[in-house]
This record gives structure tokens, C-alpha cells and sequence, in this order.
């Protein structure tokens, strides 16, 4: 008997009685388990998205600073602040190539604890900053950090936790970023921006030094043949009553057919072909929802809702985000990610398609075609004018689709990402997603105005709720149910299924 032989009773559904003995084996193992350490373990590693949250929220409260800076080797026009709060994609993009081969070549501890780096370096060179280059170089470094982030936090969390917590210690990660947000919108209604940056560079130290006491995961542990570190770091994650022994034996056996290393011949096999197809079409289809389009115009709804102060309009969204985000993690393992995906796509596809009559009927259109202009033989023009009457139904679409984005497309692409691929592949196919997330940022964020040149707000909007109830049928069709299944079961699902 092969090794495929000895170990496919242990995943498949189709063997007898074997799969009903093993679930109720991982019952009574779960059952032991004490989760403290393993909370203890995860807070640690979401310091790193909590500082990835305030890196992207820096630049909303700094470039108005350094717009008005005395100093006019810092001071910032239209085009150097535009590149400011973008130029944090480029090292993002290249984080997530580079954490995608550190990951697997060091581990994911000392991934985390290498991102800390030039988190701290970053914003260091932006806090001495004399001239605009080192603004751009922190922002790049800072950028590179939490590219690494995006890819190693969901990873190192989800080999850690076991299949009872692992969906809201996943969520978590998302969870962090929009807390981060918030917590840099609320710092800049009252610190400059040079202690700004003093004040994101908190998280990231703190995460360094926290990790020193944190273990390496066992997956990737038992995957480089260390049985015995592996077992120390399950006795530390599930407390000394759980048998980290048998944990250990379970996880090798639905390993063992795995082959160490990755070569261009896996990606014949389904087992790898499939979740990195489903990673990759998760994450564009997230970017693609509109959600960058919808925080560009919160403001400006805001104000059309007579809510005068920006600042304090856009500490209000973030709060929303965070609330609706601690939401989801609260009830992930419990609803499960399909139905909270397919949830978050119905609300967000009605959420825009109101928002896009919104503005079709607050726009006041005058076009050449006017019987009178022809008359007068005048040039015919389109303006836009706010209907004051309107501005509940922008507030409202909004609101619906940042809670709807919160709930499901925002923290679940991650936590799938870093559920369904094999370990062996792990660190390469999440790399990809980052990637292509990263990417779509890009694309959607500079297309947008051209966008709205060529087809209007209102049908920018509309397609964005069409893309959006594309995500609900990718869900239901391709995208499977990970709650209570062990990360070898989520693996062997794929391996099935033609």
C-alpha cells in the first residue's frame, strides 16, 4: 500500500465510517485544548496588521500638514502628495513578492519579526525627513512592510489556530488594518505629522518584541522535520492537557504524499491548480467591488449631507468599518465564509446600484440637443448640482456598503488566501494573491477618474454593482465552505473535486 493509500481514508468522505471516527477523535482532542496562548500568540502577529492600518491611514491626515509646511523642501503640491499616499502600493506590490520567499526560506516568525523592520525604519526616515525624497523613501519602506504583512499574518495565524477559532482569529487580521485606519484618522485630529509617525511606529516595535517569545507554527516546523520543535510549540498553542503527539501524527500522515518542495509539474494537480485559481479571482473580485471609489467619495457625501467637517466624516466611516469588521470575526466560524460572502456581495451590489441613481438624478443635465439652445444657437453643456433632497439615499447606499464590505469581502478573501493552499505552495500561491490584490488597488485606484470621464459616477457605480453580484455567483459556484474543517481536509477537497 502507497503512501496515498494509507492516508486518503483520513480525508476522503466516501470510505466507510473512518471520517465520522476522526471527527469525533479531533472532537475530543478539541475539547483538551486551552486556547489562552494561542489568543496571546495571535495578538502578537495582528500588531503587524494594526501597523499596516496606520500606514494607510497616515497619509490622510499628513498631507494637509506638509501641504501647508513652512518648509519648502517638505512642503507638498497637488502631484508630490498624490505620490505620497500612493507610492506606499509600489513597496507593497514588492513586499508581497518578497514575503512569498522569505516565508518559506526563514519561516513565518522570523518573517514577522524581519516585517517589523522597515515598519520601524520607514517611518523613522519620515520622522528626520528634510527634503521629499526621504517622505518618499519612508512611505516606500513602510510600504514594503506591510506588503510583507498581507501575505505572512493571515499564514502564521491560520497554521497556528485549529478550525474552531480559526475563522475569527483570521478576521482578525482585517479587523487590525481598519482599527489601525481609525486609530491614525483620530491621531491626526491632534498630532502634527512628525509625531504622527512617531505614533505609528509603536505597533511595530511592540510586535517585534512580542514575537521573540512567540513559537514558529508546527506546519512549517513539521514540514522542515522538526517533530520535536513542533510539539513544543502545539503544547504552547493548546495548553498541556491537549496531545500535541497526536496533532503531530495527524497532520504528517495527511502530508505525507506531499512532495517537499514545488516544481512547475504541480501545477497540473488540482490540489494546487484550483485554490490558487480561486485565491487569485477572490482577490480582484474584492478590489474590484468599488470599495476604494466609495472611501474617494465619503467626503464629498458627507458634505452634500451638510456633515461640514471631513476630518471628523472620515473618522466616522473607518469607526463604521471596524464595528462592522469586529462583527463578522465574531460570528465567522459560527455563519460561516460563503454565506457572509454571498451576504456581502447582495448588499454591496444593491448598495451601488442605489448610489449610482443617486447620482443620475443629482445630476442636472442641459445637452445640445435642447430645442431652445438650437434656437439660440447655443453651445449645449452639462452641469451637476447635489439635489439637497437626495443626500439620505448617499448616506444610506454608503453606509450599507461599507457595512456589507466590512462584513464579508473585506476580511474573507484574506482568511481564504491563507486557508487552501498546500504547504508546500503556501508561501508562493499566497504571494500571487497579494500580487494581484495589490495590483487591482493600482489599476482601480488610477482608472477611476477615467472612468468616470467616460461612463459617469452613475454608471462607474453601476458597473461596480454588476462586478458585485459576479462575486455572489463566483461564491456560490467556486468558492468552498472552510468552517470546522482542519486545513488537510480544506486541501483534500480540492484534490477531489473534476
Amino acid at each position: 500500500m502507497n503512501h496515498e493509500e494509507e492516508s486518503r481514508p483520513l480525508l476522503a468522505e466516501s470510505h466507510g465510517q473512518r471520517p465520522e471516527e476522526d471527527r469525533s477523535e479531533q472532537d475530543a482532542y478539541l475539547d483538551k485544548v486551552r486556547n489562552g496562548k494561542l489568543y496571546l500568540a495571535t495578538f502578537a502577529a495582528v500588531l503587524g496588521p494594526l501597523s499596516f492600518g496606520f500606514v494607510l491611514g497616515y497619509s490622510s491626515p499628513a498631507i494637509p500638514d506638509l501641504q501647508r509646511s513652512t518648509d519648502q523642501r517638505l512642503r507638498l503640491s497637488a502631484e508630490e502628495a498624490s505620490w505620497f499616499g500612493s507610492v506606499v502600493t509600489i513597496g507593497a506590490g514588492v513586499g508581497g513578492l518578497l514575503g512569498g520567499w522569505i516565508v518559506e526560506k526563514i519561516g513565518r516568525k522570523l518573517s514577522l519579526m524581519f516585517c517589523a523592520l522597515p515598519f520601524i525604519f520607514g517611518f523613522t526616515i519620515i520622522i528626520a525627513a528634510q527634503n521629499h525624497w526621504m517622505l518618499y523613501t519612508g512611505r516606500v519602506l513602510t510600504g514594503l512592510a506591510s506588503g510583507v504583512t498581507s501575505l505572512v499574518v493571515p499564514l502564521y495565524i491560520s497554521e497556528m489556530a485549529h478550525e474552531r477559532v480559526r475563522g475569527t482569529m483570521g478576521s482578525c487580521v482585517q479587523l487590525m488594518v481598519v482599527t489601525g485606519i481609525m486609530g491614525a484618522y483620530i491621531a491626526g485630529l491632534f498630532l502634527d505629522w512628525r509625531w504622527l509617525a512617531i505614533t505609528c511606529s509603536i505597533p511595530p516595535t511592540l510586535m517585534l518584541v512580542f514575537m521573540c517569545f512567540m513559537p514558529e507554527t508546527p506546519r512549517y516546523l513539521l514540514s522542515r522535520g522538526k517533530r520535536r520543535e513542533a510539539e513544543e510549540a502545539l503544547r504552547f498553542l493548546r495548553g498541556p492537557n491537549a496531545p500535541a503527539e497526536w496533532e503531530c501524527t495527524k497532520i504528517e500522515e495527511a502530508s505525507r504524499d506531499e512532495e517537499a518542495n514545488f516544481s512547475l509539474a504541480d501545477l497540473k494537480d488540482p490540489g494546487v491548480y484550483k485554490p490558487l485559481g480561486v485565491g487569485i479571482m477572490m482577490m480582484l473580485l474584492q478590489q474590484f467591488t468599488g470599495i476604494n471609489a466609495i472611501m474617494f467619495y465619503a467626503e464629498n457625501i458627507f458634505e452634500q449631507a451638510h456633515f461640514k467637517n471631513g476630518n471628523i466624516a472620515t473618522v466616522v466611516v473607518a469607526a463604521t468599518q471596524v464595528v462592522f469588521t469586529a462583527v463578522a470575526a465574531i460570528i465567522m466560524d459560527r455563519a460561516g465564509r460563503k454565506v457572509l460572502l454571498i451576504l456581502s456581495g447582495i448588499a454591496m451590489c444593491v448598495s451601488e446600484a442605489a448610489l449610482g441613481v443617486y447620482f443620475k438624478l443629482s445630476t442636472v443635465k442641459q445637452g445640445n440637443s435642447s430645442l431652445v439652445s438650437a434656437f439660440m444657437g447655443a453651445e449645449g453643456t452639462v452641469s451637476e448640482a447635489p439635489h439637497p433632497d437626495l443626500a439620505w439615499l448617499a448616506l444610506a447606499s454608503m453606509g450599507i456598503f461599507i457595512a456589507g464590505f466590512a462584513l464579508g469581502w473585506g476580511p474573507t478573501p484574506w482568511l481564504v488566501m491563507s486557508e487552501i493552499f498546500p504547504t508546500r505552495v503556501r508561501g508562493l500561491g499566497s504571494a500571487v494573491c497579494v500580487l494581484t490584490n495589490w495590483t487591482c488597488a493600482f489599476i482601480v485606484t488610477k482608472s477611476f477618474h477615467n472612468l468616470i470621464d467616460l461612463i459617469t459616477s452613475a454608471g462607474t457605480f453601476w458597473m461596480f454593482s454588476i462586478l458585485c453580484a459576479l462575486n455572489v455567483i463566483f461564491t456560490i459556484f467556486f468558492v468552498p465552505e472552510t468552517k470546522g474543517k482542519t486545513l488537510e481536509e480544506i486541501q483534500a477537497h480540492f484534490k477531489r473535486t473534476r
